[in-house]
């Protein structure tokens, strides 16, 4: 196949966004979501890393990180943010103290007052558990065959399980592996950029966003929603397969119905822990009351095509119903 000039590119990304409010403008495959999306992404040398998020029509975004990518060398202290642009075929960034960058052909070329050049190479991460396979004591409630272990499940033509559904059985204390998969959508802001949520017991949320190179806020990918923001953020970009990987132990209550010690979760996003045993208070919101019963597993819906895989919960000493 012939490949298009960028130029036709951009009249035709621009041309989709036209006929849309830009905020609702979803890609769900990398193949057709342009040439902004296949800028977007991390950058890496032996020195640091840097995350390019786009913003729609020639807009960018960079967080650079000294020692490395989150998760992978960043020591959490320090990070430098600049906007960009997309001149012709180059992404220009400027920022303060001198700060400029040059995006072009997969290569990141950075220069401040400090010196420069210095280059990063595109790189690609994937999970270390992603395709992780369920032990032999595992409950399979979604391997790509069949919706049917779901009320209101609902499977796409890729054999993926839609949000917006609860696993028909219930579950005390698990461990549990979910594989998401979040769109691209270059003009959302905030949490209309692909929202979703993992509700362990129906009663805890995960939060699930598109939160690639944002802060790691409590309302964020990996936040217990609302109460806890994860340690680090460590979301890939869009249209890229992520995992969860939760050990949960449910509250505690005594012989007259009193909860006597909070549920308990760790969760490792993409292999690295991001809630470390965090005491769960109550409920987040949205989520059902707290009692001595066990709960479904809710992936929630709210209104973004999110999509699972790979679902799977082993019930410690066989809780679940």
């Amino acid at each position: 196949m012939k490949k298009l000039p960028l130029v036709v590119l951009l009249t035709a990304t621009a041309a989709l966004y036209a006929a849309e409010k830009p905020s609702e403008i979803t890609f769900l495959d990398p193949a057709s979501a342009g040439p902004d999306y296949s800028d977007q992404g991390e950058y890496a040398n032996t020195w640091g890393g840097a995350q390019v998020i786009a913003r729609g029509n020639g807009s960018f975004r960079m967080v650079s990180y000294p020692g490395g990518l989150p998760g992978d060398g960043w020591d959490q202290t320090s990070k430098t943010e600049a906007n960009g642009k997309r001149e012709g075929d180059k992404i220009m960034f400027s920022g303060e103290h001198g700060y400029h960058a040059e995006l072009a052909g997969g290569r990141l070329t950075i220069t401040t007052d400090n010196g420069g050049p210095w280059t990063m190479e595109k790189v690609v991460r994937k999970s270390p558990t992603l395709g992780a396979k369920p032990p032999a004591d595992a409950v399979v409630l979604f391997d790509g065959t069949s919706a049917d272990a779901w009320q209101g499940g609902h499977m796409n033509a890729r054999h993926w399980l839609a949000a917006g559904c609860k696993s028909k059985q219930r579950f005390k204390d698990f461990t549990a592996h979910i594989e998401f998969y979040l769109p691209f959508k270059p003009f959302a802001r905030g949490q209309e950029r692909a929202n979703s949520g993992v509700y362990l017991q129906d009663r805890y949320e995960i939060q699930v966003l598109d939160s690639f190179g944002l802060k790691g806020l409590d309302n964020e990918c990996g936040a217990i929603y609302s109460k806890t923001a994860p340690a680090v953020n460590m979301c890939y970009p869009p249209l890229t397969w992520q995992t969860y990987d939760v050990d949960f132990t449910a509250a505690r209550y005594d012989s007259a119905g009193k909860k006597i010690k909070d549920a308990v979760v760790t969760v490792r996003q993409n292999g690295v822990t991001i809630l470390d045993h965090v005491d769960l208070k109550g409920p987040t919101p949205a989520g059902m009351p707290e009692n001595s019963d066990g709960g479904p597993l809710q992936l929630q819906g709210h209104g973004n095509p999110v999509f699972y895989r790979n679902v799977w919960v082993v019930p410690k000493n066989g809780q679940h119903s």
